[in-house]
């Protein structure tokens, strides 16, 4: 990556180089209705406390709201059939998912009738998930402990986890390809027109100033930040989520589908070893810098659990652990994006809230729509706009882990 820019002015300048600015690249930079320059301005060019650099690349279409589905559903196909998407590139590889499916578990009759209700909404989309009896689960995986469990929804088509590294690669490397430009550096600060409607220009840390067309925030866990410099308040922040991968003395005969306990933790087969993750108990925001690990969690809170649902895993060894963030949306938990009410030409993908590595693909070419042809021309991903916050009114998605 360059340190300066090319050139003083972009039509685009994309504030966040991860899996949202690449995203958004690739599909801007291959949109029939869009021919301008633009720029990718990322601050750490290594990635390596990026949440894209810590996320478990899962997959999945158990949601609550419509939209959410529909965008998952685009993933799993873009995913399968990457290399038609790049124009049938030979160089390109298509992406298998790991179709171990998500189990979600309920303890009571409550929890239990939200899955049903989530279940049809699921498949009147198209969707594979299965409303499935404590006994039918314990069927299909002797290995559960089902004697607190009612029910559970299960799907095993294109619902896992797959190599979202790979896909995020290409992203960058075909943006290149395409003229995009990545720079290795950080917004400063952010000019805005007399009237406060439109942001005329950013200033790098080094002291380059960019006039620009449009401004996409793309920064993760710090989109707040890259916000206010906008005069824009945001309600993102980041929060710590944890992950462990550990071997059992006793693997279990079939696969493992990635199964959300009651308790919220979370787990599956990972290959030859298996995967945990979590929350903390107190989940609330944290420093930008601050990827500590809190070693307790894995021998009180989750281990635990994994040998309560999973007996089989009441032996069993530890073998890594990360901590990475998620780009947590405080108000509603669902994505933010589009153009700001007022300030127009300023564009969020902002606040997945973990969801943001299998939404990418969609948010990625919605957002390159909006931008090149002023709408959504694919999926309306209107009821992930900026207004709702202004409004108070909030979107909600019920199947968040």
């Amino acid at each position: 990556m360059t340190t300066s820019p090319a050139h003083t002015s972009y039509d685009v300048v994309i504030v966040g180089g991860a899996i949202y600015g690449s995203s958004i690249a690739w599909f801007l930079s291959g949109h029939a209705d869009f021919q301008g320059r633009i720029l990718v301005v990322e601050r750490d060019p290594t990635y390596e406390f990026a949440s894209t650099s810590h996320t478990n690349s899962c997959m999945r279409q158990q949601f609550t709201a419509a939209i959410n589905v529909q965008i998952s559903q685009f993933a799993a196909d873009f995913v399968k059939n990457m290399q038609g998407y790049y124009g049938g590139d030979d160089r390109v590889p298509n992406l298998p998912i790991q179709s171990y499916g998500y189990m979600y578990l309920a303890e009571d009759d409550a929890f239990a009738a939200n899955l049903a209700e989530a279940q049809g909404i699921q498949a009147s989309l198209g969707a594979g998930t299965q409303h499935m009896t404590a006994a039918q689960i314990k069927d299909a995986y002797p290995f559960y402990n089902m004697d607190d469990i009612v029910a559970g929804n299960h799907n095993l088509i294109d619902e896992g986890y797959f190599d979202g590294g790979t896909m995020f690669d290409w992203w960058k490397k075909s943006a290149r390809e395409r003229g995009v430009e990545y720079l290795s550096g950080e917004v400063a600060s952010m000019t805005l027109n007399a009237a406060g409607s439109s942001v005329d220009s950013v200033t790098l840390a080094n002291g380059d100033v960019i006039s620009c067309g449009t401004v996409v925030n793309a920064s993760g866990p710090r989109a707040k930040l890259t916000a206010a410099m906008a005069g824009i308040d945001l309600p993102v922040e980041p929060r710590k989520r944890y992950t462990f991968i550990f071997d059992a003395a006793e693997p279990l005969d079939r696969d493992l589908p990635l199964t959300i306990d009651p308790s919220g933790v979370h787990m599956r087969s990972d290959g030859r070893y298996y995967l945990a993750g979590c929350p903390p108990d107190d989940d609330g925001p944290v420093d930008y810098d601050d990827f500590a690990a809190d070693h307790a969690i894995w021998e009180q809170k989750v281990w635990p659990v994994l040998a309560h649902r999973v007996p089989a895993f009441e032996t069993i060894k530890l073998t890594n652990m990360w901590v990475g963030h998620y780009a947590y949306n405080a108000f509603d938990q669902n994505a933010i994006v589009g153009a700001h009410s007022k300030v127009a030409n300023f564009v969020f993908a902002n606040g997945f809230s973990g969801h943001g590595l299998q939404q990418s693909p969609a948010i990625g070419r919605g957002v390159a729509e909006l931008i090149a042809t002023g709408a959504y021309q694919t999926l309306d991903l209107s009821p992930f706009g900026y207004d709702r916050i202004e409004r108070g009114e909030k979107f909600v998605e019920k199947a968040v882990i």
